[in-house]
């Protein structure tokens, strides 16, 4: 299966064992725009939150131990949190920022601060 032969390879360039002596990050111990372009995808995706079950039919946890620990790693960085978070129209309303113009908007305009706006209008 393509996916389970990609997120391999991804475990294996993290723990090393594709013989570039691996690191905390895509290319070794520097976190660089590789992370950032992976991230979405095949972070999101071994935290289990694409795809119903794929976490459990792909045997993620068991399987890719390295590839879990750097997605919880950029999961936790403060610009993946707000990243996330930009013109997101699903999920609770305090991690959806539909437009974002300043910095500001993060701690104003998330949903869950427009709506109370609303209510007491």
């Amino acid at each position: 299966m393509e996916t389970k032969r990609q997120l391999d390879v991804l475990e294996r360039r993290l723990s090393g064992k594709d013989g570039r002596g691996g690191g905390k990050y895509i290319v070794g111990d520097q976190y660089t725009i590789a992370d950032m372009m992976i991230y979405p995808w095949y972070g999101v995706l071994t935290q289990g939150k694409l795809y119903g079950n794929a976490v459990e039919f792909l045997q993620v946890k068991e399987t890719y131990p390295k590839l879990c620990e750097w997605a919880a790693r950029i999961a936790a960085r403060e610009a993946t949190v707000r990243g996330r978070k930009v013109n997101r129209t699903w999920g609770e309303p305090s991690d959806q920022l539909w437009e974002r113009h300043e910095a500001s908007d993060f701690e104003t305009k998330t949903q869950d601060k427009i709506g109370a706006e609303k209510k007491s209008s």
